[in-house]
Parts: structure tokens; sequence; C-alpha cells
């Protein structure tokens, strides 16, 4: 198998597996030591697994899966596959947004907001300070 000069970093279906891994074990408030105790491993394999520094094998995956009280197929749930480069970096980004822990718990407090135009009023500040401009529109010096 050729592996291209713009093949940099984990494959990005392990990027999106090791996501879906952390995801799963936030929302059900298990710890990285107590899914490796789970099945078999360190806490720092599991953390290597969550980043996509190491692929998860299948009997792991599915070791996990139990664990996780899900079922194997969930952590390619999502993934689209993304061909382009364009979206390979998006998606990239976006996974990176997510690994980080501001990140997860951002995405985590936002889902739980329960009305859709405060949701959106959220969403518009978060476009303000990403432009780095005040809500009247002009921009921002620190």
């Amino acid at each position: 198998m050729d592996k291209r000069a713009d093949d940099v970093g984990p494959n990005p279906i392990d990027r999106h597996v090791g996501l879906r891994i952390r995801m799963r074990r936030k929302e059900l408030g298990v710890s990285q030591e107590k899914l490796a105790e789970a099945i078999g491993l360190t806490f720092q394999q599991v953390q290597k697994y969550e980043r996509a520094a190491n692929r998860v094998s299948a009997s792991k995956l599915w070791e996990m899966a139990r664990a996780l009280n899900t079922n194997p197929g969930y952590f390619y749930e999502g993934f689209g596959g993304a061909t382009g480069a364009r979206e390979r970096q998006a998606t990239a980004e976006v996974q990176d947004f997510l690994m980080s822990p501001e990140g997860m718990e951002l995405a985590t407090a936002y889902a739980r907001i329960g009305r859709p135009k405060l949701r959106r009023k959220v969403l518009e500040l978060v476009r303000v300070l990403a432009d780095g401009r005040s809500p009247s529109g002009a921009a921002d010096h620190d």
C-alpha cells in the first residue's frame, strides 16, 4: 500500500472511532481508568486510542462496546468518509475541537440548551467572537 505525501497524521476513520470512544465514555461518566480496567489495558492505552495515536483492534473495539454499553457499529456512526481535501480538513478541525476538553464541554453544554432561539443566539455569539468583531460589527482590539 502506498503512503501518499498528503497522508499525514492518523487515518480519518481511526480519528473518528477514537472520538466516538471518548464521546461515549464521557456521556456515561466513565473515566479512562475505569474503561481501561474493564478491557484489560492501561489508561494510557485508552488515551492513545481516543487520540488515534494507536489503532483499536477489532477485539478491543468489541470489548469497549460491551464496557460502554453499546454496539461496535456505534463507533462508526456519523463517519461520512470525507473525500476532498477541504472536506477532510474541515472534518479534522471539528475532530480536533471535540478532542479538546473545552470543545467536548462546550459541545455537551450546547446540546443541553433546550430552547432553539437561545441556541441560535449562542451560535451568533460564537461567530462574532470567532470573527474578532464586536456585536456592533466593529473590529475588536485587545
